[in-house]
C-alpha cells in the first residue's frame, strides 16, 4: 500500500509532538513535513524543540533532522509536498480560521485538532465511531471553498470524548432526556506538565475557560444531521456540565448522570457497551481500538494511571454504573485526552477519511 505523505502544522507544541510520535511506524502515514512559527523555521526539528520535548517516549529518529518550515509563509510549498496535514497550532481563533482555510484552498486537506472550525456549519466534527456520516458534508464545503481536494475536518473537544462515547449507543437505543457531566481534566489538556506547571501539584482549579460551553454544546453537533449542505445540531438532550482541572498528567475523567426517555436496566446498558462497534471498527482502521468501550466491575475503576493507556490510549473506560436518586443512572468514564481526545482522535479521523476516499494520495 502506498503511504500518505503527512505534514504536522504546529509540530513543536505538545499536541504537535504527539502527532509526530504517532506517525512513527504508522502503516499508512509517513511524516514528511513539520511546520511551526517563524521562530522555529529553518531549524531541524530536534533543534526547534530541544528541551521542550514533553513526550515520555524519545523523539522519533525520522523526525529529528526534518527542517521545520514556516506554517504561515510556506503554505503553498507544504501543500505541494504532502497529501494532507494535521493542524495543532497555538494561535488566535481568527488566525487559525484563516490558516486552515488557506491550506484547504491550496488543495491540501486539513485534519484539525483546533477548536476554531468546530462550529463552521459545513466542517464535519467527527468521532469516527459516533458520527462518521458527517464526512458526507465535505463535497458541500469544497463547493464553498472552490476546491477539488482541499477541505477541513476537525475532531471534537477532548472533554466530551470522556463521556459522549458511552452515551451514544444508549441514546440510540433508549433516547436520552438530560445529562449532567462533571469532568476532571488532566493538565496535559492545557499543554502542561508538572514541570512546567508546578502550581498544579496538590491543587485543583474549578475553572477551565470555555470548556463547559464546549462540553454542553459540542455533543449536539456530533449528534446532529446534514441538511442543505450543513450540519444542523441536535435539539436534545439537555446537557449541563462542570469542568475542573485536576493534578493528573494524562486522562480526562467524567462523572455522568443521565435520564432516559425509556429507562433501560443495568444489564442492558452493559451489554450495549460491550457490543458497541462503530465505523472505525468495521473498517479495522489502524488506530481504532478493537473494543471501544471497556466496563470495569471493580468499585474503584477506572483510574487514570491504570486505565488511560488501554488499547493504545484509544479505548473508553467506564465503571460505577448504578441507580441515582435524582437521575435514572450515574457512572464514571475515562479517556486518554492527548490520544483519544486529541492527536490520536485526529489520526483516527484521518484514517477514516482516507479509507472512505475523501483523502487520496497524489500520483
Amino acid at each position: 500500500m502506498k503511504k500518505y505523505k503527512v505534514g504536522v502544522i504546529g509540530g513543536t507544541g505538545m499536541v504537535g509532538q504527539r502527532f509526530v510520535t504517532l506517525m512513527e511506524n504508522h502503516p499508512w502515514f509517513q511524516l514528511t513535513v513539520v511546520a511551526a512559527s517563524g521562530r522555529s523555521a529553518g531549524k531541524t526539528y530536534d533543534e526547534a524543540v530541544g528541551a521542550r520535548w514533553a513526550m515520555t517516549t524519545p523523539m522519533p529518529e525520522e523526525a529529528k533532522n526534518i527542517v521545520v518550515l514556516n506554517a504561515e509563509e510556506d503554505v503553498e510549498k507544504i501543500a505541494g509536498l504532502v497529501d494532507f496535514v494535521f493542524c495543532a497550532v497555538d494561535m488566535k481563533k481568527d488566525e487559525i480560521l484563516a490558516l486552515e482555510e488557506n491550506y484547504a484552498r491550496h488543495e491540501c486537506p486539513v485534519v484539525s485538532n483546533n477548536s476554531a472550525n468546530r462550529w463552521t456549519p459545513d466542517v464535519p466534527m467527527v468521532v469516527p465511531e459516533l458520527n462518521p456520516e458527517h464526512i458526507q458534508v465535505i463535497p458541500s464545503q469544497r463547493r464553498r471553498l472552490g476546491t477539488t481536494r482541499g477541505f477541513i475536518a476537525v475532531k471534537s473537544n477532548c472533554s466530551i470524548q470522556s463521556y459522549v462515547p458511552a452515551l451514544h449507543p444508549l441514546r440510540e437505543a433508549f433516547g436520552i432526556r438530560r445529562v449532567l457531566a462533571c469532568t476532571y481534566q488532566a493538565i496535559s489538556g492545557a499543554g502542561k506538565t508538572f514541570e512546567t506547571w508546578p502550581e498544579m501539584v496538590d491543587n485543583l482549579i474549578p475553572y477551565i475557560g470555555g470548556e463547559e460551553e464546549k462540553s454542553e454544546q459540542e455533543p449536539l453537533k456530533v449528534w446532529g444531521h446534514i441538511e442543505n449542505g450543513v450540519i444542523v445540531k441536535a435539539e436534545s438532550p439537555a446537557i449541563t456540565s462542570q469542568c475542573l482541572r485536576v493534578p493528573v498528567s494524562n486522562g480526562h475523567t467524567a462523572a455522568v448522570f443521565v435520564d432516559f426517555e425509556k429507562k433501560p436496566n443495568i444489564t442492558d446498558i452493559k451489554e450495549i457497551w460491550a457490543g458497541f462497534r462503530g465505523r472505525a471498527q468495521e473498517l479495522n482502521l489502524p488506530t481504532a481500538p478493537r473494543q471501544f468501550i471497556h466496563y470495569f466491575e471493580e468499585p474503584d475503576r477506572p483510574q487514570s494511571r491504570l486505565d488511560r493507556e488501554l488499547e493504545g490510549g484509544m479505548a473508553i473506560s467506564a465503571g460505577r454504573l448504578r441507580p441515582d436518586t435524582q437521575y435514572d443512572y450515574k457512572f464514571v468514564c475515562l479517556s486518554h485526552n492527548t490520544l483519544r481526545g486529541a492527536a490520536g482522535g485526529a489520526v483516527l479521523l484521518a484514517e477514516l477519511l482516507c479509507a472512505e476516499g475523501y483523502i487520496e494520495p497524489k500520483e
